[in-house]
């Protein structure tokens, strides 16, 4: 694997400065998005099934949103297309191909870090690598490359417990990003974060994103949160998939005000009810 990099630009409000250097992708070149989908698809487990009938196509590249009621399956939804749980019914796939138990192609981030306690915030980020084979200095050069992209270049030496919630966050982010995946699913992983921190959060995954080519599922309680991040957002409700919209753009907070966000904003919040 290619421990080449290129300068970019960063104006996100995460605490990263101005220049940077991006840590190269696989071979030199930005990771290339995967298409998932689901057709006909029922998903939960034997003895409880959430969501039924469900066609749903993500396009590589794109961000969906996936917002909805607490229990109306947006987890469940997110666990099967990393494939940790099998549809009860109907198809699910990864370009056109069934999609079939976990892959390194698919990457997960939960709302809790996970990351291994025992293991210095460097030596996270290098555990996908390492998995993969990656030579012992060429995934710490990665790593280092991939902390400093988010922020964490100072840190790196440091356990986790000794770091704030949203720094661990971070890391965990650079992890997921680190084995350069097609897909990286999403589970609330900024629920857990104040206000501020959650926003820079938001503006640094949109940064991290940008060149990678991956495709993301993001599943998110917060509908502000969702039309922010989303292209697209799916909006689920009891039993199944309610509907799937466009979001409009640019991607500017200071377009919450605009007619078409806010109408947006309304169907969302209609939709469920509230």
């Amino acid at each position: 694997m290619s421990t080449s990099s290129e300068t970019a630009t960063s104006t996100t409000s995460g605490g990263l400065s101005k220049k940077q250097t991006l840590p190269a992708q696989e071979g030199g070149a930005p990771a290339r998005g995967t298409r998932l989908t689901l057709r006909a698809a029922s998903l939960g487990r034997p003895d409880a099934p959430v969501l039924d009938d469900v066609d749903l196509d993500v396009a590589p590249g794109e961000i969906l949103t996936v917002v909805g009621p607490s229990g109306c399956g947006k987890s469940t939804l997110l666990r099967t297309l990393a494939g940790l749980l099998s549809p009860l019914g109907g198809e699910i796939a990864q370009d056109g191909r069934p999609l079939a138990g976990p892959s390194a192609d698919r990457a997960l981030v939960f709302q809790e870090d996970a990351l291994l306690p025992w293991r210095t915030l460097r030596a996270n980020v290098e555990l996908p690598l390492a998995i993969r084979g990656v030579a012992r200095s060429d995934r710490r050069a990665q790593a280092e490359a991939w902390l400093a992209r988010v922020g964490l270049a100072e840190h790196a030496r440091q356990l986790p417990h000794r770091v704030s919630g949203g720094q661990r966050q971070r890391a965990q982010l650079a992890r997921a990003l680190a084995g350069s995946p097609r897909a990286v699913l999403m589970d609330e992983p900024f629920g857990a974060l104040d206000a501020q921190t959650r926003a820079g959060m938001q503006d640094l995954l949109v940064e991290v994103l940008r060149g990678t080519g991956a495709t993301v599922v993001f599943v998110t309680h917060d509908v502000d949160e969702a039309l922010f991040l989303g292209d697209r957002v799916a909006l689920l409700g009891a039993g199944g998939l309610l509907a799937v919209r466009d979001v409009p753009r640019p991607r500017d907070r200071s377009a919450h005000d605009d007619p078409a966000r806010v109408a947006l904003r309304r169907d969302v919040l209609t939709s469920f009810g509230t």
